[in-house]
């Protein structure tokens, strides 16, 4: 597991646990960038060996990475700045278009896209790997309500990308979007900005569409939600209740169906933010 903490954003705390519920520390800042903020961290575990995270740097519309051989070393691989484009990134608007071009709503409403020419943040990448394709979801805004993204890695070093493709049918003011594939079916989980909740929507296909099905009876007031399988097939998603200084979890034993009542992570909770986990 990785996250920052209430503590500080500017360092990356690792952990480790045999069960998903007690985790105990690899080590306390394992990793601070040269610059800018480790927000959001997503982790995985590259072919060739070597852990990669991605993270929110919160600098305009660059994305962080990093990647270590054990987890406790990290080697920063700088800052990707996601192109700058608005007439192809369809639903990234603040809501006040003017020309209402089909495809183009701002902020996914149907009132055209946004004034502004600029993707201006790029938040929340989480790695996506499907069969040999590495692809991080983000959330990107050109000034108002967060759209999810995916852009697919284009050479095994991690460090050229392919254009940001929109995860179809989720639409605009969703943020902390993480996609998970079981059987032949893309999960995708998202926090809703509008109602404060999870939502939960599946797909045939990484980018979509998407359709919203019934999510957990977590609460309202949460964010930041990571999954893993557990050994024995089950799946745990991972929740901030930021308002209330909580982390929470919940397990699945129907593929993502049904959810058991959220519960307090243990030792964790009241410290970490918005955590990136991966099963090894």
């Amino acid at each position: 597991m990785v996250a920052f903490s209430n503590d500080s954003d500017r360092d990356m705390d690792v952990y480790e646990s045999g069960d998903a519920t007690s985790f105990q520390a690899v080590q306390h800042s394992a990793y601070r960038p040269p610059s800018g903020l480790v927000r959001d961290p997503s982790i995985f575990k590259n072919t060739d060996g070597l852990y990669y995270v991605t993270y929110t740097t919160a600098n305009g519309a660059n994305i962080g990475f990093a990647r270590s051989p054990d987890r406790i070393n990290w080697t920063s691989m700088g800052t990707y700045p996601v192109p700058f484009c608005c007439a192809f990134m369809p639903g990234t608007g603040d809501g006040v278009g003017f020309v209402n071009l089909p495809g183009t709503g701002s902020a996914g409403s149907s009132d055209g896209p946004s004034l502004s020419p600029f993707v201006t943040k790029a938040w929340a990448p989480e790695w996506f790997v499907d069969g040999d394709r590495v692809n991080v979801i983000l959330s990107l805004s050109t000034g108002g309500g967060f759209v999810p993204y995916m852009m697919t890695a284009l050479d095994p070093s991690l460090g050229l990308w392919g254009l940001p493709v929109p995860l179809a049918g989720i639409g605009a003011d969703h943020i902390d979007t993480t996609v998970v594939k079981v059987g032949s079916t893309y999960h995708a989980f998202t926090k809703n900005e509008t109602k404060k909740i999870i939502d939960h929507a599946v797909a045939s296909s990484a980018a979509g569409p998407y359709s919203f099905v019934p999510s957990g009876d977590w609460g309202t007031m949460l964010e930041g939600p990571a999954l893993t399988q557990l050994p024995n097939g089950d799946w745990r998603i991972y929740l901030d209740a930021y308002t209330e200084n909580k982390y929470l979890y919940s397990d699945s034993t129907d593929g993502l169906h049904t959810w058991s009542p959220a519960r307090e992570l243990p030792g964790l909770s009241g410290t970490v933010r918005h955590l990136g986990v991966m099963s090894e």
